[in-house]
């Protein structure tokens, strides 16, 4: 196991904090060569530790996994590695002091990614547990673990894993993550809000480094603040993660190719796509994404879909880069005419087909949608009069309305959805009509609260307590901070909501506020 007290003390000492260079000027984005002319320099002086951002693994199939890491001796002032290739040796082994080694190799990192490197490790056996290490000249990363997804169709008995969302750096600190690391889980899935864009806001429990970020530097630096987090990499070391984003790892409620509304510099979808374009690379760099992921300009893959044996097929969905813009002008508001237009969408037609196809053809027990914002409705106003959020599934009427009565129609096992976004917890059933409560439960979805944005939180809401009356397909509502653990089996899916005492001190400590199940099935959900 690893041993996070000392490593939090190893990295810190090792951390160079340097003054930000901020980046300034006009957006460029960055085209990624398609070769490379520099020969890789066999050992370079670092300046200081270079694996200052820990390593990481995800995305993993029966017989492959990716591993992660960025050489930064200096990592909040560009990583502060030389304009150069750099070889990066990686080992693989089936015991956690590395005696067995059964994967070894070299990858080239290169300074056109930042100095980070994707290794797709090929060759190994099913559902089994890896540990791993990377080496560059005489340094070595910390130890890190993953594990090979199942055999497909094979019968399992269990899977567990755990999903979070939304970690504002100033808000708070990452002790969900401390506790993350210790659960018997074999997945973390990610469902977006990595990174926050803003700038620096006095009078929180941590700072920002440097101004709202807009060039490829400043996303890199930030996405380097956020991994220096201690909490957050033993987490990244003790599992392998499935991610997707949301909004602020590029701008807060940006649609496509259209910037949040109030920002007047990226107005011109031109400017914004640039922008989008660094803030994807800077992205791509630091996760552990698969090749196919690479972004192409202001492009990037990023829904797919993973099976662990015949219990559980993820269906990564990707509900920013092809909608089309808010309608009634973003906010919580009455409907408009815009939220029933046809051709509105929040998942574009070729995502949108490829999900459908998905569901038809799955094997899996359970159909997980992870994915951002919530499906199901919520009717914000008590009483006579309803008010929607426009940033939600709730605005784009048409596309919802299609996915629930392709579930309801076509009847693809146990569909539940995994949600981030809106910093609470919330346990809803999916309805073929919210507006008839009587009407057929499709689906579950569960959404998870936040690891940090929004501060400490509270239990319960007199705002939320109001309307709740006016949606009874909403199970439970908690405002806390922490994250969502699943336990699968053939029969069923126990969800349990950990949340913390506080994340505003280093010292908060977690419970389990609630329990739900859903029954193999028989859709919606049911308390513990």
């Amino acid at each position: 196991m690893l041993d996070y007290r000392n490593f939090e003390r190893f990295l810190y000492s090792r951390i160079k904090r340097r003054n930000l260079i901020i980046g300034a000027g006009a957006l460029t984005g960055l085209a990624i060569a398609s070769q490379f002319q520099q020969r890789a320099i066999a050992q370079v002086p670092f300046s200081s530790y270079p694996f200052t951002l820990g390593v990481a693994s995800g995305e993993p199939y029966p017989t492959s996994v990716v591993l992660w890491t960025r050489l930064a001796p200096e990592p909040l002032n560009g990583g502060g590695m030389p304009n150069v290739n750099v070889p990066i040796r990686w080992e693989v082994a089936t015991d956690p002091n590395l005696n067995n080694i059964v994967a070894k190799g070299t990858e080239i990192a290169i300074p056109e990614l930042a100095h980070s490197v994707r290794v797709v490790v090929n060759g190994l056996k099913p559902d089994t547990w890896y540990w791993y290490r990377f080496t560059s000249g005489t340094e070595e990363s910390p130890i890190g673990r993953t594990r090979t997804a199942p055999q497909p169709n094979s019968d399992l008995s269990k899977f567990a894993f755990a999903f979070v969302s939304c970690q504002h750096y100033e808000q708070g600190y990452y002790t969900a993550y401390k506790y993350l690391a210790q659960e018997d889980i074999s997945l973390v899935v990610h469902t977006g809000d990595y990174i926050y864009e803003g700038g620096i806001t006095a009078g929180r429990v941590r700072q920002h480094n440097g101004p709202e970020i807009v060039t490829l530097e400043d996303y890199r630096n930030r996405h380097a603040l956020y991994k220096t987090d201690p909490n957050l990499q033993a987490t990244h070391a003790a599992f392998p993660w499935i991610v997707t984003w949301d909004d602020h790892e590029v701008e807060n409620n940006y649609a496509g190719a259209i910037s949040e509304v109030d920002n007047e510099p990226d107005q011109d979808p031109q400017v914004f796509l640039q922008r989008r374009a660094v803030a994807y690379q800077a992205y791509y760099e630091h996760m552990p994404l698969r090749p196919f992921s690479k972004p192409e300009g202001p492009d990037m893959q990023l829904f797919r879909r993973l099976s662990f044996g015949n219990l559980a097929t993820f269906h990564v969905l990707d509900t920013r880069q092809y909608r089309t813009d808010q309608p009634c002008g973003d906010g919580t508001k009455e409907r408009c005419p815009e939220n029933f237009d046809p051709e509105a969408t929040i998942l574009g037609k070729r995502q949108e087909e490829w999900l459908y196809q998905g569901l038809d053809r799955s094997k899996g027990r359970w159909n997980i949608l992870a994915q951002q914002v919530p499906v199901a409705q919520r009717d914000f106003t008590p009483g006579e009069g309803a008010t929607f959020s426009m940033d939600k599934w709730d605005a784009y009427l048409a596309s919802r309305d299609r996915l629930l009565g392709f579930l309801e129609q076509r009847k693809p096992s146990n569909p539940v959805v995994l949600t981030g976004d809106v910093h609470s917890n919330w346990a809803m059933d999916l309805k073929a009509d919210f507006n008839k409560p009587e009407s057929a439960t499709v689906g579950s979805e569960f959404v998870c609260t936040s690891i940090t944005s929004g501060g400490d939180g509270a239990d319960t809401s007199p705002t939320v307590e109001a309307y709740l009356p006016d949606n009874p397909h909403i199970k439970f509502y908690n405002g806390q901070r922490g994250y969502v653990r699943c336990v699968l089996t053939p029969a069923s899916w126990q969800t349990d909501y950990l949340v913390l005492s506080d994340v505003t001190t280093q010292s908060g400590t977690i419970s389990n506020r609630a329990s739900f199940v859903v029954e193999n099935g028989r859709p919606g959900i049911q308390k513990v």
